[in-house]
């Protein structure tokens, strides 16, 4: 089926939907959240009623850019949402590639007996359970993603000012922070996007002076603590720090304020790959960023119980039965990476 035809089919299905969900994955970053919200926004536009649902809250750094309308639409308790999806009669997976990453929300989706589409751009889409899938891994975001299928929309005709403002922001967001604003994961259709967006109005310095300029102080403190005295560099070219749940707790650290750490040690020339580890509950939550050539993905997979892009992929590792500490957790991220970079068959990408 051609993307069209697919196109064609949505548009189809929004019209005949009542209630709409939208979900996104577990501890939702920015292109969850501003592709969540966008196509919320759009579908309000239209008429229709729709809920985002997440599995967690929206983390505190980006609810400059939700306003009132856009806030009141997201939910993340899960009795809630589980509730809202069982009623919606479409299902919308939004920044996933499998319903396993939605976490509590897994069941839920599985069971739904709602018309299903999925819009991501990671690796392995989970094909088989949605009637309709909108899927390149060679994009920049699923921002960018839902860009291109809105484009296509019979509404919009590849007029992005028919977008409108809030939805071109919300869309600008997720794609400035799932590219490390622009450092990686780009492409030609990323900038042409972006470009659009901007002549539509889409304030990017706001936005960024949002992101990147709104910190509490809290944050740049815990950085000091990572170069300094956290972070670890191997001689076979992997930086890693760990971080405690009590670590956390003790510098007033919020949902999102370490986002952006695992990217630092990367300015260091001897640094291939970065791990950043946070234990959380039961878990310390892995996110993995490599240079061009090395494969964070599949060190991901191989060792962590996740995946993603080739040079940008997340993870975890389970408490007890991965490492019950920090210091297991240092010991095993050690260990594998050392076997990892050993063998160029497994850190070079196939690119």
């Amino acid at each position: 089926m051609t993307e069209r035809e697919k196109i064609y089919i949505f548009d189809k299905w929004i019209a005949e939907a009542g209630a709409i969900a939208i979900s996104s994955h577990t501890h939702p970053d920015g292109d969850a959240v501003g592709s969540a919200c966008a196509l919320a926004e759009y579908l309000r536009k239209r008429g229709k009623t729709v809920s985002v649902v997440l599995p967690d809250p929206v983390p505190g750094n980006l609810l400059f850019a939700l306003d009132e309308a856009v806030s009141s639409a997201i939910f993340s308790d899960l009795q809630t949402c589980r509730r809202l999806i069982g009623e919606a009669d479409m299902l919308i997976s939004i920044d996933y590639n499998r319903a396993d990453r939605a976490a509590g929300l897994e069941e839920a989706i599985t069971v739904s007996k709602a018309r299903k589409v999925l819009i991501d751009h990671h690796l392995n889409p989970d094909s088989e359970n949605y009637g309709l899938v909108f899927s390149t891994p060679q994009i920049s975001s699923s921002c960018e993603m839902l860009y291109r299928v809105l484009m296509g929309m019979p509404d919009i005709e590849g007029d992005a000012g028919k977008l409108g403002l809030k939805t071109a922001s919300l869309l600008m967001l997720g794609m400035t922070t799932d590219t490390n604003n622009f450092a990686n994961s780009t492409y030609p259709s990323t900038f042409e996007m972006a470009g659009k967006l901007i002549a539509v109005g889409v304030d990017r310095q706001a936005l960024l002076n949002g992101l990147y300029n709104s910190y509490r102080e809290n944050r740049l403190r815990l950085m000091g603590t990572f170069l300094k005295d956290k972070l670890k560099i191997t001689g076979y070219g992997l930086a890693y720090a760990i971080f405690t749940a009590e670590e956390l707790l003790g510098a007033g650290i919020e949902e999102g304020e370490t986002e952006g750490f695992v990217n630092l040690p990367l300015a260091i020339a001897s640094v291939r790959m970065s791990i950043f580890i946070k234990e959380e509950g039961q878990t310390f939550r892995v996110s993995l960023r490599s240079r061009q050539g090395v494969s964070a993905n599949r060190c991901a997979k191989l060792y962590f119980h996740g995946g993603g892009h080739e040079n940008a992929s997340g993870g975890r590792l389970d408490i007890p039965r991965d490492a019950a500490s920090a210091v297991e957790a240092a010991g095993y991220v050690e260990k594998c990476c050392a076997e990892f970079f050993r063998n160029e068959e497994l850190w070079r990408t196939q690119e």
